[in-house]
């Protein structure tokens, strides 16, 4: 039997004989979010109602960093302490400590206001809830990859990685090869952050890398070298590997994704590989000020049609993207999974059908395909 072929009967019994959360000490984190149908009482974690910022954010070094930040980076680049912020507010379910210091003051200021409007409105959806889930998906498909391939070593790599700091929580990367790709500017200013945090010798922000090594690859990814400079940095392509395209497709052209998909599709064929991504629908990406560009209505077409093979297909709000965080009942994505893919309005009430897909494939051999 192929490894692939072993690869894809793992992947098949997991998804039916596994729950999503085996940890018991995430159960317990996770239902702290539930709400009381009696009486209306939420127990939010007290950082929603006060935002007590680190002592670090009050050094000199560290807020020249954040300022450049604000002055220098396009929104693109801002993005990436946008996501750290939506984390460091739902740390009580990402665990990610590190978040908050690699968000800033601003954007961590920006995110508590819009919770705590939430939160004072009622909100059937608190800010930051797609972003908590997202990554609690991203993590536990992680973790089930890790898994497949039998305690040998693999890679791992986050491509558009910005303020990801999953090396440093994750315990199931101890045996892998993280590899980070973003802007030089990017990850430069990460690495000058958490350098600040260490010097600091913070007890409540250790930086400590789990993973067995951690490489920042500077590149952009919407060139063609950026392959090229994740092998001179050690990237292996006979290797298993898991690749994360997390918040990151829907920010490139069409030609750019499209591009990207067949690279790694074109170069996972010696070994198992997963490819963990999210995409947007039509509608998400044609909101007002969006930046978004690259699109999918049907991502579980397109993958296999690039060169992937069984593609497993969640949206916000199903049995593996829940993770109790969506304790209202009538709230959107429960209601979005009741609306047919093809529908971009939603008919009562004329909204846009605005979906974020979670995707889970394998990578397979690939057919020649011309190049965008």
């Amino acid at each position: 039997m192929s490894k692939l072929l072993i690869l894809t009967t793992k992947l098949n019994y997991t998804t039916k004989h596994t729950s999503v959360c085996t940890s018991p000490e995430k159960l317990s984190v996770w239902s702290t979010t539930m709400t009381n149908k009696n009486n209306g009482i939420t127990d939010d974690p007290p950082f929603w109602s006060e935002l007590r910022l680190p002592s670090l954010f009050f050094k000199d070094t560290f807020q020249k960093l954040h300022s450049a930040i604000e002055t220098d980076w396009n929104p693109l680049q801002r993005s990436a302490c946008q996501t750290a912020a939506g984390r460091a507010l739902w740390k009580h379910v990402t665990k990610d400590i590190l978040a908050e210091l690699l968000a800033g003051e601003r954007q961590l200021r920006w995110f508590h206001e819009k919770i705590r409007h939430d939160r004072l409105n009622q909100a059937r959806e608190v800010s930051g809830v797609i972003l908590a889930v997202r990554t609690l998906w991203f993590d536990s498909k992680l973790e089930e990859a890790v898994g497949f391939f039998d305690d040998e070593e693999f890679q791992t790599v986050l491509l558009g990685a910005g303020m990801d700091t999953r090396a440093y929580r994750l315990n199931c990367l101890t045996n892998s090869h993280v590899f980070e790709v973003d802007f030089p500017q990017v990850l430069q200013m990460k690495a000058s952050l958490l350098h600040e945090a260490m010097e600091s010798r913070d007890d409540e922000h250790n930086v400590t890398i789990k993973a067995k090594t951690l490489t920042s690859v500077e590149a952009d990814i919407t060139g063609d070298g950026w392959l090229e400079k994740l092998q001179n940095s050690g990237f292996i392509l006979g290797r298993n590997t898991v690749w994360i395209l997390e918040g990151f497709l829907y920010y490139l052209s069409d030609c750019n994704a499209i591009e990207v998909l067949k690279t790694i599709a074109a170069n996972c064929t010696q070994t198992p590989t997963v490819l963990l991504a999210d995409f947007m629908n039509k509608p998400s990406t044609k909101l007002s000020n969006s930046i978004f560009q690259f699109y999918s209505d049907w991502p579980d077409q397109l993958l296999p049609s690039l060169g992937f093979s069984d593609v497993k297909l969640s949206q916000i709000g199903d049995p593996d993207a829940h993770f109790g965080l969506l304790h209202d009942p009538s709230n959107l994505f429960s209601k979005l999974l009741t609306i047919p893919r093809s529908v971009e309005v939603d008919p009562e009430n004329g909204t846009p059908c605005c979906r974020l897909y979670l995707v889970q494939a394998l990578g397979s051999p690939s057919r020649n395909t011309q190049r965008c």
